[in-house]
């Protein structure tokens, strides 16, 4: 593929990857979702033996993960884009997140996640995250019994 040709697709990704991470911070499960293909990965940090959430999921495990989180969360998970690089069917985006529990513990997460795109769905996905600020705030230690 000729420079000239590669870049509108690369640029049409990049915009794909803002607008699914919109969608998702609107509450648009379904809008989001409807962005993926249905072979989608999507690959988490983290030891799953440690975190029942890192590892490789498909699109069924990772709908019910998004309905999950945002039934959690008073006015759902709001993502702010720091910045994006895209390159052919790649879209790396470095990205904030914030959303409170009923409770008021705050989720406020830093990622880099790297999308990869198939006509014009997201077939992949590997996101880093700060896995010991999931481990604290989605699941906290029990607290410890009262003394007798």
């Amino acid at each position: 593929m000729s420079e000239a040709n590669r870049w509108p697709t690369s640029e049409a990704n990049r915009r794909l990857a803002v607008e699914f991470f919109e969608r998702f911070g609107a509450g648009d499960v379904d809008g989001a979702v409807a962005m993926m293909s249905d072979d989608v990965q999507w690959w988490i940090a983290g030891k799953p033996e440690a975190i029942s959430t890192a590892g490789v999921h498909d699109k069924e495990f990772m709908i019910r993960l998004f309905r999950r989180m945002l039934r959690q969360l008073t006015g759902g998970l709001q993502f702010t884009v720091l910045g994006t690089v895209a390159e052919g069917d790649k879209v790396a985006l470095e990205l904030v997140s914030r959303g409170t529990f009923a409770d008021g513990r705050v989720y406020n997460n830093e990622y880099h996640t790297l999308l990869t795109f198939r006509d014009g769905r997201i077939v992949a996905v590997r996101e880093y995250l700060d896995t010991a600020h999931v481990l604290a705030i989605w699941f906290p230690p029990e607290p410890a019994p009262a003394a007798r």
